[in-house]
């Protein structure tokens, strides 16, 4: 199976549902008056993180998430049914940033469920509309649309321990050895595409998850390769195993490759390069010189306060004592915090009567914008009282007098959306 650790959807959330303009008739009950009931709440989409899922696959061939809407209200004061909330399951540890600006919108690593787009409130029946004045109100208010946004999801790995190194230096060997965990191992570079997860049992009731991050090239800080992919699953790990080839037999300085992959994390991350670190001097069995690479290694991860372990992993070497070292550190580090949101909702911008557009043609009116069109969505135009009120809402907002003071004449054709009627003084 492929491993995806990025995707862009598209969150629908339900539409409220109308108002129910209906009058309350029953036998030998005279002047049952307006009971038309409420409609019900459009569906949330709601994110959950879920533990056995360990990528993004599923977001590679369905990116829109649409809510179900909330239904209309009935007759006899029912309200309608409140739309179902849309349940999205991804990993646990999956950042959900806000497509357009990139800020953070919530860090599922807490384990908390996470509204990322609210259904629309539900529309009021006419029974809320009733006045001394006005006894029977032919209209009620729609529901209001769903929130609609671009999310993308990016997964960033919960692991305890981080193995780190350049390509080809062992990592997913050692991880093998240590866990049940089965990555491809070749020797060539590049083996190891995506990361691999393992749990490391140490003795009753002690356990970790370790990463096998794929190898870091020099640049990766700044993309080179697949950089930026790799590095940030090293961010959540409390602890850093960084595998270095000591054997020689490739021709590699072992102090330059430490020195290298230790100042790409500085750039792509300071904090990254202060978290604490193990380094494992991978392929002892193997080592073709005196050892002065290795006590080389050893003098510059020491100046560092790094503690130094000499390991084979293929002959399994040193690996236990790694092990054991690298529980007794996890057991005194502290939990990984989740990312703190930086996602500022934007204000909503709400037109009122002075937006409304007009356009005039030979003698046609127009009229648009989204104020107008509320309105107009709660106006019955086959009820002569509703049409008065929706009259008395247009001069109240002054609609009437900039049609006089543009140069409307008596007998003009006015059009608003669906609603065309002539205008007089």
């Amino acid at each position: 199976m492929a491993f995806v650790d990025k995707a862009r959807i598209r969150l629908h959330a339900g539409k409220g549902g109308d108002g129910a303009v209906s009058f309350h008739r029953e036998k030998y009950v005279a002047a049952g008056g307006p009971d038309g009931g409420d409609g019900g709440r459009g569906g949330s989409v709601v994110f959950v993180p879920d533990d056995n899922m360990t990528t993004l696959m599923d977001f590679r061939y369905k990116r829109k998430y649409t809510a179900p809407d909330g239904a209309n209200g009935q007759g006899k004061r029912c309200a309608g049914r409140d739309g179902e909330d849309l349940i999205v399951r991804v990993p646990r540890g999956t950042l959900i940033r806000d497509t357009e600006s990139g800020a953070l919108m919530h860090d599922m690593s807490d384990g908390l469920r996470y509204v990322a787009a609210k259904g629309g409130r539900g529309g009021w029946g006419n029974m809320h509309f009733a006045t001394p004045t006005r006894q029977v109100p032919r209209f009620a208010k729609p529901g209001l649309p769903g929130e609609l946004r671009e999310v993308t999801l990016e997964l960033k790995l919960l692991a305890d321990v981080g193995l780190i190194g350049f390509p080809n230096v062992g990592k997913s060997t050692l991880l093998s050895v240590v866990s049940r965990a089965h990555p491809k191992i070749a020797n060539y570079h590049f083996t190891t595409l995506f990361p691999n997860l393992g749990v490391v049992y140490v003795d009753e009731g002690t356990s970790f998850v370790m990463a096998d991050i794929p190898g870091i090239i020099e640049g990766a800080s700044e993309g080179a390769g697949l950089g930026h992919d790799f590095l940030r699953h090293i961010e959540r790990c409390r602890l850093l195993v960084h595998v270095v080839d000591v054997s020689g037999v490739e021709g590699r300085n072992p102090v330059e490759d430490f020195r290298i992959i230790n100042e790409e994390l500085h750039r792509y991350q300071p904090e990254l390069a202060g978290r604490p670190q193990i380094v494992a001097a991978n392929k002892c069995d193997m080592i073709s010189d005196d050892g002065e690479a290795l006590q080389a290694l050893r003098h510059e991860a020491e100046k560092l306060g790094f503690p130094v372990f000499e390991i084979s992993a293929a002959t399994h070497q040193g690996t236990e004592a790694l092990v054991r070292h690298c529980a007794g550190m996890l057991s005194a580090l502290p939990p990984m915090e989740p990312f703190e949101a930086d996602y500022v909702p934007p204000e909503p911008v709400l037109e009122g009567a002075e937006d409304v557009r007009i356009e005039q043609t030979d003698g046609l009116w127009q009229l648009e914008g989204e104020w107008l069109k509320r309105v107009a969505a709660t106006v019955n135009f086959s009820d002569y009282e509703s049409r008065m009120f929706f009259d008395r809402i247009l001069r109240k907002a002054g609609i009437f007098d900039r049609l006089e003071q543009m140069g409307i004449r008596d007998g003009d054709t006015v059009c608003i959306y669906d609603l065309m009627f002539d205008y007089r003084y």
